[in-house]
């Protein structure tokens, strides 16, 4: 339930749209993955291209100490699982039924695995049977509770970029694999870098470039003579939150967390912070730079 410690944190920059409890399946300190992962989301019908790049991107994310987040389904979904699991890593997989109801019926075992080292969660009750609309639903679970989205493979209508839009509304960082264009599998991912500014990436490295970031906050210290005394000991966050501002234009806190990179918590603490330095203040309709 919202308020207990293992709650995932970034659950709560949904707002009114986030779950009322959540049902899970794993051991103890499963839920202390989201602190450091990331989702690996794509297409059900996979192309080998597909699978081959889910199966190095979950591993060498792995390798470097994150979990992987995605839904279980066919194709990418479950390669990325069972990746991650090949690497004795940790990864959770959101279901749009009961965490008794394992879907789809092919993974049955791959869900044991995932809850006997991982967690299989889900915001429906022991019981509710998957929908169309419940999948489209869970997505925005999987964005939310991740430090950043990347999409494997998608094509033009993919339902992985309905999670993809989720995790640019909450301001999250959203990666995407180009592939050949000639392919319609990938289509999807062609269509966020060129519409959606997501960024495009290639490896597991660059994958996790997204998030270096929100690992470790260090102070700034740049000289009086760039940054004036009011700009020495910023944050990077607040940096990038300073930059994102405009004198001119008011910008909401949506804008900025797509702007800077960061998720909506993130970005209000930071103009909290720019306001009591007298950098930023706050109109009717969003927040400016001060001259």
């Amino acid at each position: 339930m919202p308020g207990d410690p293992d709650w995932p944190a970034g659950l709560e920059d949904l707002g009114v749209h986030a779950p009322l409890a959540l049902w899970w399946r794993g051991p103890a300190h499963a839920l202390g993955a989201f602190a450091q992962s990331i989702a690996l989301v794509g297409a059900r019908a996979a192309t080998r291209y597909g699978e081959h790049v889910a199966m190095e991107a979950s591993a060498g994310l792995v390798d470097r100490g994150f979990a992987i987040v995605s839904g279980a389904a066919y194709g990418i979904d479950g390669m990325a699982h069972k990746a991650a699991l090949a690497s004795r890593g940790r990864t959770v997989a959101f279901l749009a039924g009961g965490v008794d109801r394992p879907y789809p019926s092919g993974h049955v075992d791959l869900l044991e695995r995932i809850a006997g080292e991982g967690a299989v969660i889900s915001e429906l009750p022991c019981g509710a049977a998957p929908t169309k609309w419940r999948f489209l639903q869970r997505n925005r679970l999987i964005a939310a509770t991740s430090l950043a989205t990347i999409v494997l493979e998608a094509g033009w209508r993919s339902g992985s970029l309905n999670t993809a839009g989720h995790a640019a509304t909450l301001g999250r960082p959203l990666g995407a694999v180009p592939g050949p264009v000639t392919s319609p599998a990938s289509a999807g991912c062609h269509r966020l870098i060129r519409e959606y500014d997501a960024v495009c990436v290639t490896t597991a490295a660059e994958m996790a470039e997204l998030v270096a970031e929100h690992l470790v906050q260090v102070t700034l210290d740049f000289p009086e003579s760039e940054l004036g005394l009011e700009g020495s000991g910023r944050t990077s966050e607040q940096v990038r939150v300073f930059d994102a501002l405009s004198g001119r234009s008011p910008r909401g806190i949506g804008d900025l967390a797509r702007r800077a990179g960061l998720s909506t918590m993130s970005v209000s603490a930071a103009l909290g912070a720019l306001g009591l330095e007298g950098a930023a203040r706050e109109r009717e309709t969003g927040w400016v730079r001060n001259a």
